[in-house]
């Protein structure tokens, strides 16, 4: 691939993008689609970054990577435009998105429906459908400004209602909104996707988004694994003219040969490494002080039988949230943002081969769950998180055939992206979650070179947004430059 001088050879191309993650496709989809020839280059031997599948325990078991329940991937505004139904994807929806057990015994659930979940949340029912309902009712005008950069929204009087409560502490709106343990503990299963502590501004917008996503698309896993979501992305991509390049490892942007524009499906710090003294020194400094979160640890497990759950309706659930109370689960997020890990770790788990058998051999499960630790944490967690789960479901232990752990540098082995093992692209913070990963967003000072990663607006989650609307820069600045 690369010629004896180092340059990749490749055939004249409108845009190259270097990154095959969910952005990187996107960005050369919105490219391929209005008519520009792209070529994405992918380091790894099969594209996907965070996106992908392989058998991590045993022979015949699937398991996602990094990536594996898709909420806004089925309510993104770009996704939802694409016929990839017609390239091989198939969704699988639990009938129970999302089970929170208790030590009681008992379990909230979140469904599709709105009264159902309420119903699950006793005398906080009522509170949690005036906290949500308005909002699914207009869920379309909601995301399209939700999942946008910085800009004046197309909606401005709903977003504005929605955005005096997102912008809150998730503490804060759990204890304003509920008045039982059992509500607030709930909400902040949610709010803790965010991998910030719960008192951060912003933090209880996660939640929301989430819960409201279940409501009104539900939480789904693709049938076969997230690969099966990669490859129907390239198929499309490919009916579009475009292609992509695996095995082809980019170390600078010298490499690449001449083309109207480059997009990077990357962080800040692969793109200091890879424009090297290219940059100036002032935007080089904001990258360099751009802030990576916390990070994941990771376990997938091949299993004998189901998990039991103690709680019946967790065995009808996607995902499973294991966190006993408002302030256990306040705990584990503020520990491991201050470089610690909690005693009882906040765990989020998901069981697709229940509602998928593929996969795995018949009778038989895969699992996987992790809890938040700190940026490149190379202690063990793996006792702490088996023991969350043995709370809720006594005899897990006895289920497991074989374990595959993924601490933080691991993760970052099988994706770069993952800084740390920080799966969001850098922490989103109010003052990162706007003007991400600087105040130009997705453009750089080097002309024609764009980022398109979760470093910039929107931010974390497979919605492909990023990709989106970096394609659209690119595009925009290209026409100006033609039209002067």
């Amino acid at each position: 691939m690369a010629s004896p001088t180092g340059k990749i050879d490749l055939p004249a191309t409108d845009a190259i993008v270097v990154g095959s993650g969910p952005n990187g496709l996107s960005a050369a989809i919105r490219l391929a689609q209005a008519g520009r020839s792209v070529v994405v280059l992918e380091a790894a031997p099969i594209p996907g970054g965070g996106v992908r599948s392989q058998e991590l325990t045993l022979p015949g078991y699937v398991h996602d990577v990094c990536s594996s329940v898709y909420p806004l991937t089925v309510c993104s505004p770009f996704f939802r435009t694409l016929p990839l139904k017609d390239h091989g994807l198939e969704w699988v929806l639990p009938p129970v998105a999302l089970g929170h057990p208790f030590d009681d015994g008992s379990a909230a659930i979140l469904t599709s429906s709105i009264d159902e979940t309420a119903g699950s949340l006793g005398n906080d029912g009522d509170n949690y459908r005036r906290l949500v309902q308005a909002y699914a009712q207009r869920w379309e005008d909601l995301l399209e400004d939700m999942l946008a950069p910085l800009r004046f929204p197309r909606h401005p009087f709903y977003f504005a209602k929605f955005g005096l409560r997102a912008v809150r502490a998730a503490d804060s709106l759990a204890k304003g909104c509920f008045t039982t343990e059992r509500g607030r503990t709930f909400f902040a299963g949610l709010a803790a996707h965010s991998m910030l502590p719960l008192d951060y501004l912003s933090t209880a917008g996660f939640g929301l988004l989430l819960a409201i996503s279940a409501h009104i698309a539900g939480w789904p896993v693709v049938r076969g694994g997230a690969q099966q979501l990669t490859r129907s992305l390239v198929a499309y991509l490919n009916s579009l003219g475009g292609k992509v390049i695996t095995d082809c490892t980019v170390e600078s942007l010298e490499q690449l040969p001449p083309a109207k524009a480059i997009l990077l499906d990357i962080t800040p710090r692969q793109l200091l490494k890879l424009a090297g003294n290219q940059l100036p020194d002032s935007y080089r400094r904001k990258l360099s002080r751009y802030r990576y979160g916390m990070a994941a640890y990771k376990l997938d497990w091949a299993l004998e039988k189901p998990i039991p759950w103690t709680a019946p309706e967790c065995r009808r659930a996607g995902t499973i949230h294991l966190g006993g109370s408002l302030a256990e689960i306040c705990e584990s997020e503020q520990s491991a943002w201050q470089q610690r890990v909690a005693d009882r770790p906040f765990v989020l788990l998901s069981q697709p081969s229940l509602f998928d058998s593929s996969r795995a051999p018949a009778g038989r499960h895969t699992t996987w769950a992790y809890c938040h630790v700190p940026n490149g944490y190379t202690g063990d967690v793996t006792e702490r998180i088996e023991s969350q789960i043995e709370r809720f479901a006594p005899g897990f232990r006895d289920c497991i055939l074989a374990r595959s752990v993924m601490p933080p540098l691991e993760l970052e082995r099988h994706n770069p992206n993952l800084v740390g093992g920080d799966i969001a692209g850098g922490a989103s913070m109010l003052s990162q979650l706007f003007l991400r990963p600087t105040a130009s967003l997705y453009r750089t000072p080097l002309k024609g070179v764009y980022l398109c990663s979760s470093s910039t607006p929107p931010g974390a989650g497979v919605h492909g947004m990023c990709g989106y609307f970096a394609a659209e820069a690119a595009m925009k600045s290209n026409q100006s430059s033609q039209a002067r």
